[in-house]
């Protein structure tokens, strides 16, 4: 007997492996991808603007990296006490409107850099819905900081404006750096407060458009992260309290085909290997001056040690050194 409806997805040509940079852009299931893949020692940069939902933010992010666009003053705002960007994550701002604005100046930098030779750019959507503030010729916003709703207009974008934006800002990309290739992902947290029609008529409208332009490029890749939740596993078990967010067991089942299916052979192995040391890594000895907690740490690094031999280049610093901690009796 069947219980999931069966998903056939294509293995990534060429894959993923250890020697490549990864720039992940996007919702906030894009942390979920990127937290993981930085956890296993990937050459990862995410959100450089902070989580990003709609497809006109995420194209102008980009195009702010590709020309490393410094930012002024006059482009922050003050509410409730701190200095925001309309363009940039709360986690940015700062009540020193300087402060704000170095840290934000300093990761479109960090962007810049790396997207320059990154090999993979991985961009995940999360809504068709934009605001535009209406008090500044209808400007389209990447966060609201929580400003009254009067401050903007709501607006869903069409298919074809979001194909239009996406369209211009790869063939920028791909100027900027010709060996780049993009897989495409649908963020498959609901966004209820749209109603539910709606935010199904976001998500199909971010499909098509994602769609078409995998059809029109050939550098361009679909992971189906959204079918993978909303139709295999398909079950408000896999949901958070909120019944919005798929919780740990949807996003691990997301992450294992995720691995399986865009990355070599070789790199899923490390990233296994991986993945044991770093729930060493984090483990709490009932009694850490245990002959047994010793041994525990002599055998794990020796583990590190043999990654490191192996792949000089793993930053495994700060676990070796732990691991290199045996401890004595107070």
């Amino acid at each position: 007997m069947q219980f999931q409806v069966p998903i056939h997805i294509a293995p990534l040509t060429p894959p993923i492996d250890y020697q490549q940079k990864i720039l992940l852009i996007g919702s906030c299931f894009t942390e979920h991808i990127g937290n993981y893949l930085h956890q296993v020692k990937l050459n990862v940069l995410q959100n450089p603007h902070g989580i990003l939902f709609d497809p006109i933010a995420v194209c102008n992010s980009l195009e702010r990296y590709i020309n490393q666009h410094e930012y002024q003053l006059s482009d922050l705002f003050q509410l409730n006490d701190a200095w925001h960007s309309w363009e940039f994550h709360t986690r940015f701002s700062h009540y020193k409107a300087d402060v704000a604005l170095a840290g934000m100046n300093a990761s479109v930098s960090e962007a810049h850099h790396f997207l320059k030779n990154a090999d993979w750019l991985i961009i995940t959507l999360g809504s068709s819905f934009i605001y535009k503030l209406v008090h500044e010729q209808f400007k389209p916003v990447a966060n609201c900081h929580k400003a009254p709703a009067q401050t903007f207009l709501k607006h869903m974008s069409t298919i074809e404006a979001m194909t239009t934006a996406l369209d211009s800002t790869l063939y920028k990309l791909f100027h900027f750096n010709p060996k780049l290739k993009v897989i495409f992902t649908i963020s498959p947290v609901r966004h209820i407060r749209d109603g539910v029609v709606d935010n199904n008529r976001s998500k199909a409208r971010l499909l098509e458009t994602v769609h078409h332009l995998v059809q029109k490029f050939n550098r361009l890749y679909y992971f189906p992260a959204y079918e993978l939740v909303i139709d295999v596993l398909r079950d408000y078990r896999f949901y958070d309290v909120d019944m919005a967010h798929p919780n740990y067991q949807a996003t691990q089942f997301v992450l294992s085909h995720f691995t399986q299916t865009c990355f070599t052979p070789e790199a899923q192995q490390l990233m296994n290997e991986l993945q044991k040391i770093q729930v060493a890594y984090k483990h709490k000895p009932l009694n850490p001056y245990s002959e047994e907690h010793r041994k525990f740490l002599l055998t794990m690094l020796q583990k590190v040690q043999q990654l490191q031999a192996q792949y000089p280049n793993l930053p495994l610093a700060d676990e070796a050194a732990y691991f290199a901690t045996i401890p004595h009796l107070p």
